[in-house]
């Protein structure tokens, strides 16, 4: 890198635009450091004496200093900061400064932005004029003749032949002080205005919210649209096979296509419209979760179509599935949908299943038995997810699940509190999964 290009280089200039900018913040301040400091030196004329000058703006930094504390300060500054000084965004901060050590960084940060701006921009103001003086005063002889107060040694030719090399001297010299100070605020804006423990650990607990809705996510699609795959090809399966000598039977499996396909297209939306929300996890109100108290009934239907023969007992009380809490409700639906689609593709058509949903206590207990498969089941692309969401479901509720052989049978057993997330003890069973 050139001198030149250091001194008025594209950066450099950017640089001295954000330190204009510090100028132009740091002029309110100056204006009421004036007030004050103009009657202490019985001046009224504050901006006509240097040392008022100077005054006003050591009494306005303080003040700057204060009016740091807001929350927008940092914001702002990073925003300048990555905008006009050449300094990487992903080191900086994002939001208000939350601790009291992040909110000091932030106050020094604007006072030296001020402070090192509002000297820059006063010689930007001066030194500019001065320079272009300096450099006609030998070529214009009306302007040595109109000139006040000047230094005699201007008479002098030597001195006059050295004003063009002076003024361009001082240019540089703004020029490089410029470039100083906006090196030095881009190199200390990292640490001043980077993030701070507390802002590593809430962004940290931001991409933990975005990465639970996200499994959260998948965990609904994998649930609602596998199950609706497994249980449309069976019944399409069941159906080519009789459709020769049972088209009472055909009717039903296409009929249970059907509403399958129809209700898994709505949760399907649902989720899309989630995502199209920005992914907060709110349910879209068109579309709502299925849930156990609403749609236990239909699932049952839609499984015995599919060639499995479902024995259900649901024992839960006078009130039965309404009165289950909304969550439970919800997480039971997708945990029993699961349970009858792992049975669909891996016992196959035909094969006895037992459900069993029943109030145990404070706990709402789900019990899922299948025969074994003959032969183990092929694997495939993606497979294998089942149980680890039947799994965070139940963890979600504070429940338990044990799920593998038992007895020559596949059993699937869980337990969910019916009063939110709490330690709930492993149902006796086959060993976790």
């Amino acid at each position: 890198m050139t001198v030149l290009t250091a001194l008025f280089g594209r950066r450099a200039r950017r640089r001295w635009i954000h330190l204009i900018l510090g100028g132009a913040l740091a002029m309110p301040y100056v204006f009421v450091g004036s007030v004050i400091v103009g009657p202490l030196l019985g001046d009224d004329n504050v901006f006509g004496s240097i040392t008022a000058q100077l005054g006003a703006f050591t009494v306005g930094l303080p003040l700057a200093a204060i009016t740091a504390l807001f929350p927008l300060t940092r914001p702002m500054s990073v925003a300048a900061v990555r905008a006009l000084c050449d300094v990487p965004g992903d080191v900086f901060a994002d939001g208000p400064a939350r601790s009291r050590q992040a909110r000091g960084r932030t106050v020094a940060w604007f006072t030296l932005h001020l402070g090192f701006g509002g000297i820059i921009s006063g010689m930007s103001l001066a030194l500019p004029p001065f320079a272009a003086v300096l450099v006609a005063l030998p070529f214009a002889p009306a302007l040595r003749d109109s000139r006040a107060g000047a230094p005699a040694v201007l008479d002098e030719g030597w001195m006059l032949a050295l004003c063009p090399v002076i003024g361009v001297l001082s240019l540089t010299a703004l020029a490089a002080c410029a470039a100083a100070a906006g090196g030095l605020l881009a190199r200390w804006a990292p640490a001043l205005l980077g993030p701070s423990p507390a802002d590593r650990l809430a962004a940290a607990e931001q991409r933990a919210a975005d990465l639970a809705v996200r499994n959260r996510l998948a965990r609904e699609l994998h649930d609602s649209v596998g199950h609706a795959l497994s249980a449309v090809t069976l019944q399409a399966s069941a159906a080519r096979r009789v459709l020769d000598r049972d088209p009472e039977f055909v009717r039903e499996a296409l009929a249970a296509i059907e509403e399958t396909t129809r209700r898994t297209v709505g949760e399907l939306d649902a989720v899309l419209g989630v995502l199209r929300e920005g992914g907060d996890g709110r349910a879209s109100p068109t579309a709502p979760a299925p849930t156990l108290s609403a749609d236990l009934d239909g699932l049952l239907k839609r499984t015995r179509a599919g060639g499995l023969r479902v024995r259900a007992t649901v024992e839960l009380g006078p009130e039965g599935p309404d009165a289950l809490p909304p969550m439970v409700s919800r997480e039971a639906y997708r945990i029993v949908q699961e349970g009858l689609s792992n049975a669909l593709r891996h016992a196959g058509p035909g094969a006895p299943v037992t459900l069993r949903i029943a109030l145990d206590g404070t706990d709402l207990e789900i019990l899922a038995e299948n025969p074994l498969p003959r032969t183990a089941p092929a694997s495939r692309p993606g497979g294998g997810h089942g149980l680890r969401g039947i799994t965070d479901r139940a963890r979600l509720l504070g429940g338990a699940v044990r799920a593998g052989p038992a007895d020559g049978v596949w059993r699937v057993h869980v337990r969910l509190p019916l009063k939110g997330p709490a330690t709930a003890t492993d149902p006796k069973g086959p060993a976790p999964a």
